[in-house]
């Protein structure tokens, strides 16, 4: 376990529900997806580099309403500016899980 955090350090998070409108193999890599995600009006469409390919291939991604953190400082991957993080599982040698929400939710949904 990880060390212990006060709820205001949780609280910084922003994790909203985005819907993935494209995605990409980033060139020359073979772990590292680029994905264009819509998070509705108040956060708008994002570029987030995921490295989920072993799991999932681009094809796959396009069209799921998944949670990502948006206020992360963006990152370059790859030459590649990543503006925020997906979360998902990965557990045992090779299994990955997607977090899928129990009803259809719109864009830009915030998780509290």
């Amino acid at each position: 376990m990880k060390e212990l955090i006060q709820y205001d350090d949780f609280a910084k998070l922003d994790i909203r529900i985005g819907q993935v409108l494209a995605a990409e193999m980033v060139p020359e890599t073979d772990k590292l997806v680029k994905c264009t995600v819509d998070f509705g009006a108040d956060v708008g469409v994002r570029t987030i580099v995921s490295g989920i390919a072993l799991y999932r291939t681009p094809e796959e991604i396009v069209g799921k309403k998944l949670p990502y953190v948006v206020n992360l400082a963006p990152k370059m991957l790859r030459g590649v500016e990543s503006q925020g993080m997906l979360l998902a599982l990965s557990f045992g040698d090779n299994d990955f899980s997607f977090l899928l929400t129990e009803k259809d939710v719109p864009p830009g949904t915030m998780i509290k």
